[in-house]
């Protein structure tokens, strides 16, 4: 996970810059959705609920938005589109493994879209299985040091079940088995902490070392696939060094 945090807070400030505001909705929307569905439509009881409302909130997504999804999730909308969560393996240049997270009303058109972009990058996708071994699947928190040091974060962690407590400067990470997203999630929220990334992320179990060039040409790769509106997260088991997240910043 090395990198990762500096690499989204990277991403955040492009994403202001540059983002297409119906792009952010329709994902921010469809996290709502599936929040709604898997957990109900209280996000008083619905951690993943709550979250997803407070990240569409900062994205600021209109409220009639957020409350029509919550009714898509919950099913009183009877119009809604179907969705369904599918997730995509493959590898890219340099032998990079990617795990694609996507929610669509059109399997077929998803499969299509994202085959494009990694044949078009270099990389081709994989059969179901062939690279998720590479991943296990955790829940990930990470917030501004300034909302909670180190020192009480780790504490936190440790008492609600987490496996790994990062400090990485100005930001605190917690990993931990899916089974306590809630209890860590409910702990953070006692402390009035709001974190900037609140989610099941794909971690990898070994991260792959590669050259500056090689690096920035899979983090490409990457870029293309969140650029597709039925991907919700792109996870990968590059390595991010000083070096690839500097000229990644300079861009």
């Amino acid at each position: 996970m090395s990198g990762h945090s500096h690499w989204a807070t990277i991403r955040r400030k492009k994403g202001a810059a540059d983002a297409k505001k119906g792009a952010i909705f329709t994902r921010l929307a469809r996290e709502i959705v599936m929040a709604a569905r898997d957990g109900g439509g209280d996000p008083e009881t619905n951690v993943r609920l709550a979250l997803a409302i407070e990240k569409a909130r900062a994205g600021n997504m209109p409220k009639d938005n957020i409350e029509r999804a919550i009714r898509r999730g919950t099913g009183e909308d009877k119009d809604a589109t179907a969705f369904e969560e599918i997730t995509f393996e493959g590898y890219g240049p340099h032998g990079a493994a990617l795990m694609i997270d996507c929610v669509t009303d059109n399997r077929n058109r998803t499969i299509a879209e994202v085959r494009h972009i990694f044949s078009r990058s270099g990389g081709n996708m994989a059969e179901a299985g062939a690279v998720g071994w590479q991943f296990d699947r955790k829940s990930y928190f990470s917030f501004p040091a300034e909302q909670l040091n180190f020192d009480k974060a780790f504490e936190l962690a440790i008492e609600a079940g987490a496996d790994d407590v990062i400090d990485s400067g100005d930001t605190v990470e917690i990993i931990g088995p899916v089974e306590v997203f809630k209890t860590v999630g409910d702990a953070l929220h006692a402390k009035n902490v709001v974190p900037d990334e609140a989610g099941l992320r794909l971690i990898a179990k070994q991260e792959l070392d590669l050259s500056v060039d090689a690096t920035l040409s899979v983090i490409r790769l990457v870029e293309g696939l969140e650029e597709l509106d039925d991907v919700q997260e792109v996870f990968h088991n590059v390595r991010l060094s000083e070096e690839a997240l500097a000229a990644l910043e300079a861009e």
